[in-house]
């Protein structure tokens, strides 16, 4: 159920601003037949989260089609005119280089590119925030970029995990764990996530598959022996909808 300021939303006075097969509907559908109640400020910062939220799988499929390569944080590679590569493996971002073009240079110069599925989880959210709030805004906003994982995230971006999230909203970062995973290939011990829709996931190094196909992708990694199934984990993460939706 979704409720503005406290007062249940009439879907059909907001569902007519989308065309029936958009994913904007598709996301307005899963969240109004929750069980959950899903509460907002305003109309306005609903429409936001929709438009991020879609901006989020859009900027999935254009990283996965951009050539963007995966390898461990050791072998991690990097466009030199825009991030500095540092001894971790992590991308900094270069002194006097826009925010901005420094993330659009990710997605239109993928092959220059090579890291771990985390940190791909991060640069999709950060082009997502780019696409929606534009480069103005989102220069102000994140003017120091370390693309490392999940621990050196900007705080403004606002990332939280609901640990047993009550619907799968496309735009939801998500968790396929291996938990017998062959200690020889430790970076298949599970798969970060975005969620697409229609039970399609993109994953760095998967690509984009179905629940399915990814758990048969895991289990080819188990040590052997190992009766136990990759599997997909109840959390979920997502960016600060609200905070964000206050910039704009």
């Amino acid at each position: 159920m979704i409720t503005i300021a406290g007062d249940r939303m009439d879907l059909n006075k907001l569902s007519h601003n989308y065309k029936n097969n958009s994913l904007e509907k598709y996301i307005l559908d899963i969240l109004s037949s929750s069980s959950h109640i899903y509460n907002y400020n305003s109309e306005k910062e609903l429409k936001f989260e929709l438009n991020l939220r879609k901006n989020i799988v859009n900027a999935s499929i254009s990283l996965y089609r951009s050539d963007f390569g995966f390898s461990i944080f050791r072998k991690s590679r990097c466009n030199t005119d825009y991030w500095k590569r540092t001894r971790q493996g992590g991308f900094l971002l270069k002194e006097g280089a826009k925010p901005s073009s420094a993330i659009d240079d990710i997605f239109t110069n993928g092959d220059e590119y090579a890291t771990e599925c985390a940190t791909a989880m991060v640069i999709v959210y950060y082009k997502a925030c780019l696409d929606s709030l534009g480069s103005k805004i989102f220069n102000n906003t994140f003017p120091k970029i370390y693309l490392m994982n999940w621990h050196n995230v900007d705080k403004n971006l606002g990332l939280t995990t609901v640990e047993n999230a009550a619907d799968n909203i496309p735009g939801d970062c998500r968790y396929f764990q291996n938990p017998d995973v062959n200690p020889l290939t430790p970076e298949w011990q599970g798969e970060n996530v975005i969620y697409l829709g229609d039970d399609m996931y993109y994953g760095h190094g998967v690509g984009i598959k179905n629940s399915d196909e990814i758990i048969t992708t895991l289990n080819r990694t188990r040590i052997a022996g190992s009766s136990r199934s990759a599997h997909l984990l109840p959390s979920a993460t997502r960016p600060d909808f609200e905070k964000l939706s206050q910039l704009k």
